[in-house]
């Protein structure tokens, strides 16, 4: 019965992240932590991520912004690694409380900034690459940080949910590999994320059919929305971390 609440919230949370690119391990990670405990959870978590952001490489590979994926992965690679060592010795329950008071003030921020017509460049976001590289390594959400990163540079929709997804592939298997140089990962966790995985890629196949028929506007109100659900969710669950 779990696995199968499992699938059914899998291919829900899928298909919420294929339309606004985000929003998956906020919904399936307190599943995950009662099916299989917060240190199985994590992991489960990371390789059904890098599964989930292939499926929505695949669907929408034609329209992925190759020079914004390499500018912002070459930095956050490297500082995934280094915040996936950190998350051993700092108490996650700060992270996600700093973390989720930032998506709080980023909503009327990022409102503000677009009125402002205020942008970045792409080394910019290569600098971005760094702090949400290594905020990802430590916390098991920060996707509404790179959807916002990714937005700032001018991408929306299609080509904004294809390049975040191509980018946070390659931060996510840096954060498996430190995961394995510190012995995390076992069979179980591999099979568990691939069937949590495989659910996240059927739902981002039916998401593109949503977001192809969306106007912009109705696509950035979601986004606001998902990032009020993110810093709520991620608030909540510092409370509740011992």
């Amino acid at each position: 019965m779990d696995y199968l609440f499992i699938i059914i919230v899998g291919l829900l949370a899928g298909t919420l992240a294929g339309i606004i690119g985000t929003g998956s391990s906020i919904i399936l990670l307190p599943i995950l932590f009662y099916s299989f405990g917060a240190k199985v959870a994590v992991p489960v978590m990371a390789v059904a991520a890098v599964l989930a952001n292939l499926g929505r490489v695949i669907i929408w590979w034609r329209q992925i912004h190759w020079p914004a994926v390499l500018a912002y992965s070459l930095t956050s690679i490297p500082a995934a690694a280094l915040g996936a060592n950190t998350l051993i010795s700092m108490p996650e329950n700060t992270a996600n409380l700093i973390l989720g008071c930032f998506f709080l003030i980023m909503l009327p921020l990022r409102r503000h900034l677009k009125q402002k017509q205020f942008s970045i460049k792409l080394w910019q976001l290569g600098l971005a690459g760094v702090f949400i590289g290594f905020i990802t390594g430590i916390v098991v959400s920060s996707g509404p940080l790179s959807i916002a990163a990714f937005a700032a540079f001018g991408l929306l929709q299609g080509p904004l949910i294809a390049s975040e997804a191509a980018a946070s592939m390659l931060v996510y298997l840096a954060k498996l590999s430190a995961f394995d140089n510190l012995d995390v990962l076992n069979t179980k966790i591999l099979l568990n994320g691939f069937i949590v995985g495989s659910t996240l890629i059927i739902g981002a196949w039916l998401g593109k059919h949503i977001v192809l028929q969306m106007r912009p506007r109705q696509f950035e109100r979601i986004l606001d929305l998902m990032m009020l659900i993110a810093g709520l969710s991620l608030l909540c669950m510092s409370a509740s971390t011992p």
